[in-house]
């Protein structure tokens, strides 16, 4: 097999490269960017996994714009990856490992004392992490595109409790079977899937620790000092992707914060149009001269919106000490404008509520049936085959970078095994500014089903793009008790002469793991068994999506 291993950069960086030894002795590679003044400062600390000199990150080009705004800016490699030692498991000691560091640093001539913490994705979970250790030199987080339970609660969900995301444990067998990053293609046609990287493992000579305790139902124990949610007590910038595959993790933990009162004023919201590797619908199509990730211009056009609110976050909480005055929700309203509220979703906002009808039509091609102000009358039900062997294939390759590729889901939509409901064009713009979900009636002859539903734009050419989605295991549906799936939030508006289209099917495969049609653990199944599954569209069993949408529009 074609196995590339990437290891660390060696880049010049204007930092001094410090090995910080932790509790245990282990000793974790640290970069210290310095301002030009030689007098304590505040610092801002990053701690990361994917090489804190290579290219992917950029934080040497993120190092000027902390230095010369007065931060000491601090990223380290977590233990076990690239430059540090250890082994290489994800989460179970960044608790212990964050607050090592974070004193650390509050013993160096350059600190005055105070440490914020900014960073996407995994490096959002070590912030957590760094909360749960009660630090008192923590003051401010600014945790991007990321979920405090990223670990436990997105990649760990067990199969018979939810519909697990595959690519998570993608994600384990490529970037954490060792200190490098490994790329490597995968034949996901391989059954038992327990043994989907095996070979890749044997070319590596090294496995993926955290892949097999997923399969072993080994929980990561994340936060041995309790969960943060229950301690944090300094503000947080959450940082959201409308587009992000992790967005719905990401806006339960701002809602959980929100709702708990003796925390609820220190949380802030920001949220652009992005995806999880920051590229941005006003953006699309993505070419090799807007590509951050290829193209150097671009990427230092990006880096101000990227940048710029957690600056501005820590200029008031590490210097003032006082809340930010800043408004507590900002977001990009996808082919709008920017706007900002006191409060998500915004005042104002309203539920619209529309129902599946003309189900009978569902999987007579992408328009299928309809989406409607009023259910049925009559009854009305569509049946589709869910079959193992010829499982629903996923429209996008790479979750993270969905904007690049931003799929048409028409193809996928032509397919029996896939209904969809459509409204009638849009008269006038409509704003979408808050939550999303769908709560159908189901049924399956089989123990259990999947359900994959996806929120989908039609521009009136036909194109046909996703602007979220959510999955939900039902067991043993009964269409009198429906099955709820949380679509996330989103801030879009779905312009005059558009559609809305909600997408329904039984698999989304190689993104999620497969339903065998069987009680069978679909880690070891080998074989699997079609089932006939059923939605319910009518007044007695209604099937509905539930939307929250703004009637005045700025200008």
């Amino acid at each position: 097999m074609d196995l590339v291993t990437i290891g660390p950069e060696p880049a010049e960086v204007p930092a001094e490269e410090i090995m910080v030894q932790v509790r245990d002795g282990i000793r974790l590679a640290t970069d210290v960017y310095l301002p030009q003044a030689a007098r304590r400062h505040p610092a801002v600390l990053v701690r990361l996994p994917y090489d804190k000199r290579g290219r992917y990150t950029f934080m040497p080009r993120l190092a000027p714009w902390f230095t010369d705004r007065g931060y000491v800016f601090v990223v380290q490699d977590v233990r076990g990856k690239f430059r540090s030692e250890g082994d290489t498991v994800p989460y179970v000691t960044e608790v212990a490992d964050g607050y090592d560091t974070i004193e650390w640093i509050t013993r160096q001539p350059w600190s005055d004392g105070t440490v914020g913490m900014f960073g996407d994705s995994y490096y959002g979970v070590t912030q957590w992490a760094a909360v749960a250790s009660g630090h008192p030199a923590l003051r401010a987080i600014v945790p991007r595109v990321t979920s405090a339970d990223l670990g436990a609660g997105r990649i760990g969900t067990w199969w018979d409790e939810g519909v697990p995301p595959l690519y998570g444990a993608d994600y384990f067998a490529h970037y954490w079977a060792g200190k490098p990053i490994y790329e490597y293609g995968v034949d996901w046609s391989h059954r038992p899937l327990a043994g989907v990287f095996d070979q890749a493992f044997a070319a590596i000579g090294d496995r993926a620790t955290a892949f097999d305790m997923m399969l072993g139902r080994i929980p990561f124990s994340a936060y041995p000092t309790g969960h943060p949610f229950d301690t944090v007590n300094i503000p947080v910038l959450h940082c959201v992707g409308w587009f992000d595959n992790i967005m719905p993790n990401s806006m339960q933990d701002y809602v959980a914060l929100r709702g708990r009162p003796r925390q609820a004023s220190l949380q802030y919201l920001i949220a652009d149009a992005t995806d999880h590797e920051n590229y941005r619908l006003s953006d699309v199509p993505i070419t090799p001269g807007n590509d951050h990730d290829t193209n150097d211009a671009a990427l230092e056009r990006m880096i101000p919106r990227y940048l710029g609110p957690a600056l501005e976050f820590f200029d008031a909480c590490l210097r003032g000490g006082s809340p930010p005055a800043v408004p507590a929700v900002r977001w990009r309203q996808g082919h709008a404008d920017d706007r900002a509220a006191p409060q998500w979703p915004p005042q104002g906002a309203r539920e619209l509520r529309l129902f599946l009808a003309a189900a009978s039509a569902a999987h007579a091609g992408p328009d299928g049936g309809a989406l409607a102000h009023h259910p049925d009358t009559a009854p009305s039900q569509a049946r589709w085959v869910h079959n193992p062997a010829d499982l629903v294939p996923s429209t996008v390759t790479d979750p993270f970078a969905f904007l690049r590729e931003f799929p048409d889901e028409r193809e996928v939509q032509q397919r029996s095994d896939v209904l969809t409901f459509t409204t009638e064009p849009m008269n006038r713009h409509l704003d979408l500014a808050g939550p999303v979900s769908a709560t159908l009636s189901l049924q399956t002859t089989g123990p259990s089903m999947h359900i994959h539903v996806k929120l989908c734009d039609v521009a009136p050419d036909g194109s046909t793009h996703m602007l979220t989605r959510g999955q939900s295991m039902a067991r043993a549906p009964d269409p009198g008790h429906p099955v709820a799936v949380g679509l996330g939030h989103t801030g879009y508006r779905l312009r005059q002469g558009h559609r809305l289209r909600l997408q329904v099917a039984s698999s989304d495969f190689p993104l999620y793991l497969w339903h065998p049609g069987t009680g069978e653990n679909p880690w070891t199944a080998t074989t699997g068994q079609a089932n006939e599954q059923t939605i319910h569209a009518s007044a007695s069993t209604p099937s509905c999506l539930s939307l929250s949408v703004l009637d005045e529009q700025p200008g």
